[in-house]
C-alpha cells in the first residue's frame, strides 16, 4: 500500500511530536547518591578536567569528570589499615600536587571492599571510603575506591557517584570553573 504524499510530509512532525511526548530519564544511574530531583537548569556545567577539592584536607587534585565510571576512584599508595573506636579504617597518601616528591596522609573509615573486575579480566579488591569533594560551586559527598593510579595522568577520577543530578559534564571544554564551596556547607550543597 503506498500512502499519499500529504500523509508522507506529516510524517517528520509526527515522530518527532511523539518522540518529546515520552518522558527520558535526566541521568543514568546514580550509584549511591540519594535520589533527588534533577533538573538540568539548577546543575552545573563542568569539563572533562576540573581542579576538585578534597573538602577538609586542603587538597586540590586535577581531576577527570567521567560520566562513564558508576563510582570515584583516588590514587591511593602505602594503603595501611587500622582499628578506630572498633571500625575498620584506612591510612593512604595521595601526591601532593605543589610538589610530586612530596604526600599527603589522608585517614578514612572503610565503608566496605569492592570487587573489580579489570580489563585483563582478573579480580581486583579494592577499599571503598566516602570523600567529600567540592567541585565548582557543588560539594558532594559519595563512596570512592582506593587505587594505585600513579600510571594515569589524574590521581582523582570523579564519577556518577558524585556528580548525578548536580553536574553536566561539557565534553568539548576543561577548567571551566574552579572549586569554590564553603567549608561550613554541608554535601549536596550548591553554593550558587
Amino acid at each position: 500500500m503506498r500512502l499519499p504524499a500529504s500523509v508522507l510530509k506529516l510524517a517528520p512532525a509526527f515522530s518527532a511530536a511523539l518522540l518529546l511526548s515520552v518522558p527520558l530519564p535526566l541521568a543514568a544511574e546514580a550509584g549511591d547518591t540519594p535520589e533527588r530531583e534533577q533538573d538540568p537548569t539548577t546543575m552545573e556545567i563542568l569539563g572533562t578536567v576540573e581542579d576538585v577539592a578534597v573538602v577538609g584536607e586542603g587538597l586540590v587534585l586535577e581531576a577527570r569528570m567521567d560520566t562513564g565510571a558508576t563510582s570515584s576512584s583516588i590514587n591511593a599508595l602505602e594503603q595501611e589499615t587500622f582499628e578506630r573506636d572498633d571500625e575498620e579504617w584506612i591510612r593512604f597518601e595521595v601526591v601532593d600536587p605543589a610538589d610530586e616528591d612530596a604526600r599527603i596522609t589522608l585517614e578514612r573509615p572503610i565503608e566496605r571492599t569492592a570487587r573489580i573486575r579489570r580489563h585483563s579480566g582478573d579480580p581486583d579488591e579494592r577499599h571503598v571510603v566516602r570523600l567529600d569533594l567540592c567541585m565548582g560551586g557543588q560539594r558532594i559527598e559519595a563512596e570512592t575506591t582506593l587505587v594505585d593510579r600513579t600510571q594515569l595522568t589524574y590521581q582523582l577520577l570523579v564519577g556518577r557517584s558524585h556528580m548525578a543530578g548536580h553536574v553536566l559534564v561539557d565534553s568539548g571544554n576543561e577548567h571551566l570553573r574552579a572549586p569554590d564551596c564553603p567549608e561550613d556547607a554541608e554535601p549536596g550543597h550548591n553554593a550558587e
